[in-house]
């Protein structure tokens, strides 16, 4: 086992290393409990240190700029991480239908992940908890509503993914991420920049507004949230 920990150290980072590693021992637990093993080898194991990394949360300005950098087609879903907080493989997964302009809110119910075979496919969130309802702030339903009008996209066609690549298709994380996400971040001075980062802007946010932390899980997907989350405060990206 520490030969197989000592393989991953030479390919890949402390922190996926420890992600294998965690998946690892679980498994040879659970083969413990239904008797396939008599014990887990994953016993007494060296671990790479993991180096604590600040991370750059991004201003309201710093993210016009990215959206900017990102173009028509994308910049929405910079401001739907850092506003609404929502994943990337959220944003990719959000359908048409899923958007209700009449009462100003947005459901996540499925997200675009890569499935067998390396190819995209549709699921449900992780967990019940990533499956919620958002209030959406005024100006960002407006955007919803341009961005939708300008692919021609309306309450006829409720299953269209909101975004999609320039053939239509669904978006393809890698091929995103390397040809519009990587050269946006660099052109708005960002480089480094994870999407992922746009959510820690959103719970920053929440935090300087005093927004409760389960409510604040909850709009995150954390737990379970009680009609739309965020109804009584919106975030913004800090600032």
């Amino acid at each position: 086992m520490q030969r197989v920990v000592n393989g991953w150290v030479q390919r890949y980072a402390p922190r996926t290393v420890h992600r294998h590693y965690d998946v690892l021992s679980a498994i040879m637990t659970t083969a413990v409990l239904e008797d396939l093993v008599a014990r887990t080898p994953c016993r007494g194991i060296k671990l790479p240190a993991v180096r604590h990394e600040d991370r750059h949360i991004v201003t309201a300005e710093e993210l016009t700029t990215l959206a900017d950098a990102l173009g028509p087609d994308y910049g929405l879903m910079a401001f739907l991480g850092a506003v609404l907080g929502l994943r990337q493989a959220e944003c990719a997964g959000l359908r048409v239908g899923r958007i209700d302009f009449l009462r100003g809110t947005l459901t996540i119910a499925e997200q675009l992940t890569r499935g067998q075979h390396g190819s995209m496919a549709t699921g449900e969130p992780k967990s019940a908890a990533g499956r919620r309802t958002l209030a959406v702030p005024s100006e960002l339903m407006e955007l919803l509503a341009a961005h939708l009008a300008r692919r021609g996209l309306d309450g006829r066609h409720p299953d269209a993914f909101v975004f999609a690549s320039p053939g239509g298709a669904p978006l393809d994380y890698t091929n995103w991420r390397r040809r519009i996400w990587k050269p946006a971040t660099v052109k708005a001075g960002l480089e480094g920049l994870t999407f992922h980062d746009l959510r820690r802007a959103n719970a920053t946010g929440l935090v300087a507004e005093g927004v409760d932390v389960r409510t604040a899980q909850a709009r995150l997907g954390y737990l379970p949230s009680k009609g739309p989350a965020g109804a009584s405060a919106q975030s913004r990206p800090a600032t």
